[in-house]
């Protein structure tokens, strides 16, 4: 779905279809998101709330009523954990769902577009990238927090808004049909990255395997935790995790795994010099510790087990869809230039390469900072789900 650009009177017609408190005095473009289209309407009435309106991109999201319906189910739950805890604020730890004037979770216009409206949370930043050890640290609370919120919620009540999203086998498969068109005659050029890929298959296939088997519980989790996934207040302390439109049953490594590969990572997504690709173990560390305080006292052991694999799954798994793009003429991710989503591939499994070198390494350290929090009597031990 193209962006498209909406007149003030058209937004404000749309608003007013909303259970909102005040007056907007204007709607404007808001955030970077490439998904959907995104406004801020800033109250003009003190003490009124100001909201997010978004219009749904029904392309990347057809069943509107399944995504509004695990969207309600995961707000509505994080308020009332966090409304019966002490000391906890839910106007500023989770998102508030504005109903539409007939009490349903979204509206749809007179054009059929589909529409949501959010509350603003106000006084809250974000980051594109981890800047020092101490937003590591934060972005592990924070991603952390969110999935201890969510353990006792059923995952059955939630439905896969987008089937097979981290299936390992659905996305091979899915890369070995683009390989086996090659309608754009791209294969000749991926040789490598494609043996790369096929000589891991089979590893990468044991978090899968584990919850084939029942060793690893089914959760509800989040599937996209980008550092900007998260809000912080103006100290730099984790607030709210936001972008919820993948939350679905899941594994705790998807989430654990896809964090740390886009916070530890210290070149960009498409870097072109692949020996600028490195890995900030600090930044890997402090996120660890940030995670397991909040969370480690409700984690099975099979569970913790599977964390480090995880860190190797998710950027060779991105690696994955990347390059099917890339055989495809890119589809999916936009690219700026030919090659785009082949070079984004490449960075990925190359950062696949150097976690192989240090996964030892952490899952060494995710064992002692687990016994830590275990053992101890702090805040963690006191939260066990």
């Amino acid at each position: 779905m193209a962006k498209k650009k909406f007149d003030q009177g058209y937004l404000q017609e749309i608003l007013r279809n909303f259970q909102i408190r005040g007056k907007t005095a204007s709607v404007v473009p808001f955030g970077s998101g490439h998904i959907h289209d995104t406004f801020l309407a800033k109250n003009s009435v003190k003490g009124c709330d100001s909201y997010i309106l978004q219009r749904i991109n029904t392309t990347v999201f057809p069943d509107v009523e399944v995504l509004m319906s695990n969207f309600a189910i995961v707000t509505e739950h994080l308020r009332k954990k966090l409304a019966a805890e002490a000391g906890s604020n839910h106007q500023m730890e989770a998102l508030t769902l504005v109903c539409a004037s007939d009490g349903s979770a979204y509206y749809q216009d007179r054009q059929g577009y589909c529409w949501r409206l959010l509350v603003y949370i106000d006084d809250t930043v974000s980051y594109d990238r981890v800047e020092d050890e101490g937003l590591a640290y934060q972005g592990g609370r924070g991603f952390g927090r969110f999935l201890y919120l969510l353990s006792d919620l059923e995952p059955e009540r939630l439905i896969e808004v987008i089937p097979g999203f981290h299936d390992i086998d659905h996305r091979l498969d899915q890369l070995d049909r683009a390989a086996g068109e090659d309608l754009l005659s791209r294969k000749e050029g991926v040789k490598k990255e494609l043996e790369f890929v096929a000589g891991r298959a089979e590893a990468m296939r044991k978090i899968k395997e584990m919850g084939r088997v029942k060793l690893l519980p089914c959760r509800v989790t989040h599937n996209d935790t980008k550092f900007n996934n998260l809000l912080l207040n103006r100290q730099g302390e984790a607030r709210c995790v936001v972008d919820l439109d993948t939350v679905m049953p899941g594994h705790l490594a998807y989430d654990f795994g896809d964090a740390l590969r886009s916070l530890a990572n210290m070149a960009v997504e498409d870097e072109g010099d692949l020996d600028l690709v490195e890995i900030n173990m600090s930044y890997l560390e402090q996120f660890i510790e940030g995670f397991m305080a909040e969370i480690a006292a409700g984690l099975t052991e099979s569970e913790i087990e599977s964390l480090a694999e995880g860190c190797l799954l998710m950027p060779y798994l991105l690696g994955v869809r990347f390059l099917t793009d890339h055989i495809e003429g890119d589809r999916y991710f936009k690219a700026a230039y030919d090659g785009h989503n082949l070079q984004r591939a490449r960075v990925q499994l190359r950062l696949v390469e150097l976690l192989e070198k240090n996964v030892k390494r952490i899952a060494c350290f995710i064992s002692a900072t687990n016994q830590k929090c275990r053992c101890c009597h702090g805040e963690a031990s006191r939260r066990n789900p």
